[in-house]
């Protein structure tokens, strides 16, 4: 099954599915704090960059161990920070839209799994994402530049993996 929050990505993954011959995939409309699968009823949860633009995290990791079978397990890769980011960048559309103002800290985002019930909780990846300088300074302040600067604050691509206990 594959979750799509819009019938334009849904026609995309449709038509991808159709031209590789896959039989056996099937696209649903939805959002991940709200799946429209039964309880214990998929294997394996799989995301990639969806859950940093979730405001409800904590809801969206609720649904996924809700949707696994006991002794299912999810891999999921995010973008996560080093540190807190400034509420100022929150509000930044450029940064939301690059996946960047909805991280929160890697600790807090492992808290979150651990939380909601997943044992066997492993970072598999991480790696420092190193954002152009010309991007930011088109997008942020003289001030902001030297407050991201100061904070050695870092984005961080990881890739988490986690099992429902059995």
């Amino acid at each position: 099954f594959g979750l799509a929050m819009t019938d334009e990505m849904r026609a995309l993954a449709e038509e991808n599915r159709r031209r590789s011959g896959l039989a056996n995939a099937h696209f649903l409309n939805g959002e991940i704090e709200n799946i429209p699968l039964p309880d214990d009823s998929v294997d394996v949860v799989i995301s990639n960059c969806v859950l940093n633009l979730v405001p409800d995290k904590q809801q969206a990791f609720a649904e996924i161990i809700r949707v696994l079978k006991p002794g299912g397990h999810f891999c999921i890769s995010d973008v996560v920070s080093s540190g807190t980011l400034p509420d100022w960048l929150k509000g930044v559309a450029e940064a939301y839209a690059g996946c960047v103002s909805g991280a929160i800290t890697l600790g807090d985002y492992l808290q979150k799994i651990e939380e909601t019930g997943f044992v066997d909780i492993e970072v598999a990846q991480q790696r420092r994402i190193d954002v152009p300088q010309d991007l930011l300074a088109r997008h942020l302040t003289e001030k902001q530049l030297r407050e991201i600067e100061n904070s050695r604050l870092d984005l961080l691509s990881v890739t988490v993996k986690g099992t429902k206990p059995a």
